[in-house]
């Protein structure tokens, strides 16, 4: 551990995520000094409306990392960084402040925007920003511009909440504002290959320049943190506040995820499946991978998810505790229930899609349960919800394995709540046909952070070998050869459902 004049020199590391925001201090060798969670406040409302108050994530972000350096007054911090939400986006006026609410990545009212980007060719818009039309900083800003213009002529810049807070606690005008090179496949104007902003698309969508940030790395220095909020956050003036980057990217980083070929399991709020690889391939053909920009210099973390797929599972249990019995299950017992039913859960599928599906985007695909039998109970329901997301992420391995027909994947890093449970790791390895590895340190989060800022302050030159250094596997499921057989039935006939149920939806929205 290194120490300075009776010090320990650490990081502080900010998550800014859905539910809550993290904050942790991590010492060079990655060890966690101190930890703290604040609960964020989500405000939803009919329409597809999905907020946070700007200033509630920056009081979140104070609040975790005062009660961080509160349990060690000996660190001393050499740095920030941060990471979060990489979706949404918000509006900040001339000095830097809010000038509008935090848009999350699960509000979906920017769906009336994705005509007007539709207009310009699907396929050359996914080729240009790497990413496929769908609830992101693009289509979002165009909504603000549409629907709220009002609003909009008061915003000077669209940044993601990384960049307000690091603005805010730096005290950073709107001229300063910046977005990292890891959210540029959701900013929707972005030139992906070349890492610029796309003076096309920005013609073409009537943007005006102005309104979009300077693009930064991750690494780079957003200034010094003020007096104000150095002494609220427990730190010293002056402690340098660095760029960040998204959450998905810096718990890429943090699993070791550093070579062509190695996936990434995140299954956490909204489930997602990445990759590495050392070439920009987008996904024009199936729109379904959005091929974003790795932490790591000329790789690339192509990636498809499911928005909100861990929301299901949540949202299940919560249904249970609503029940005669009373009292939300635990996992384990639901896990012990969900073991006693084969694969395939004797042809009961479930549709994850509550929010409408994201990869590839269809906002009449819903959820549902197909299937069900006077045999089912409520763990076979639970288990079909796990099987679900194993099965859309059977159709991004399957996109990722014709993308990549000379890339030999060997192993799966699964992080976030969903990888404590060993029967979802175990159905996922089966489907797939790929083992499972839960990591040391689960938040890889946190120790992505660590890495950027390690970089930033000199401490290592080299991302891939030092994360090897630190990241290290815990457990490791192989597929199973009976359950893997089991499985090829269940996991072809899923994409047909799939549209059957698409198509089912759309005929009750025609009709009323």
């Amino acid at each position: 551990m290194s120490k300075r004049n009776g010090t320990i020199l650490c990081v502080a590391s900010v998550d800014i995520g859905t539910q809550g925001t993290k904050a942790a201090l991590l010492t060079p060798d990655g060890n966690v000094l101190a930890s703290a969670f604040v609960p964020s406040n989500l405000i939803r409302r009919s329409g597809g409306e999905v907020e946070q108050r700007p200033d509630d994530m920056l009081r979140e972000c104070v609040q975790a990392l005062a009660a961080c350096t509160a349990a060690r007054p000996e660190a001393a911090v050499e740095a920030v960084a941060l990471s979060g939400q990489m979706a949404g986006v918000l509006g900040i006026d001339a000095g830097g402040e809010a000038a509008t609410p935090y848009d999350s990545w699960l509000d979906t009212r920017c769906e009336s925007q994705f005509e007007r980007i539709r207009a310009l060719g699907e396929a050359a818009v996914i080729a240009e920003t790497g990413c496929p039309i769908t609830y992101a900083h693009g289509p979002k800003t165009l909504w603000w511009k549409h629907e709220r213009p009002e609003a909009y002529r008061a915003i000077s810049k669209f940044v993601v909440p990384t960049a307000y807070v690091a603005g805010r606690l730096a005290g950073a005008t709107a001229d300063e504002a910046y977005i990292d090179y890891t959210h540029l496949h959701f900013s929707g104007f972005a030139d992906a290959a070349s890492g610029g902003w796309s003076a096309p698309l920005l013609r073409d969508l009537a943007l005006e320049p102005s309104k979009l940030p300077r693009i930064v790395s991750p690494w780079d220095r957003v200034g010094g943190m003020t007096g104000e909020w150095a002494a609220a956050c427990g730190l010293r003036e002056g402690t340098p506040v660095l760029a960040g980057c998204g959450d998905t990217a810096a718990s890429t980083l943090g699993a070791g995820i550093v070579r062509p070929g190695m996936l990434f399991d995140v299954a956490g709020t909204a489930s997602v499946l990445a990759c590495c690889v050392d070439a920009y391939k987008p996904d024009t053909e199936r729109k379904t991978l959005m091929f974003a920009r790795s932490v790591v210099p000329g790789l690339w973390a192509p990636l498809a998810y499911i928005n909100g797929g861990g929301q299901c599972i949540a949202w299940f249990r919560e249904q249970l505790a609503n029940g005669p019995d009373g009292g939300e299950p635990d996992f384990e017992t639901l896990n012990r229930g969900a073991a006693r039913w084969a694969p395939g859960c004797d042809g009961l599928h479930f549709v994850p899609h509550f929010g409408g599906r994201v990869c590839p985007n269809n906002p009449l695909l819903r959820g549902a349960w197909v299937g069900l039998n006077w045999s089912h109970d409520n763990y076979a329901m639970y288990r079909s919800i796990l099987e679900s997301i194993a099965y859309e992420y059977q159709i991004y391995l399957d996109i990722l394995t014709d993308a990549l027909p000379n890339v030999r994947f060997d192993e799966v890093r699964v992080v976030g709540g969903g990888a404590k449970g060993a029967a979802f790791n175990r159905i996922k390895a089966n489907v797939l046909g790929v083992p499972y590895a839960t990591l040391r340190e689960a938040d890889t989060g946190h120790l992505g952070n660590l890495l950027i800022a390690g970089f930033a302050l000199g401490w290592h030159g080299d991302f891939a070998a030092e994360a090897d250094r630190l990241v290290a596997v815990r457990e490791r499921f192989e597929p199973d050869p009976e359950a893997q057989l089991a499985y090829a039935s269940p996991k072809r006939r899923y994409p047909a459902l799939l549209e059957k149920v698409a198509e089912l939806q759309s005929l009750l929205k025609e009709l009323g």
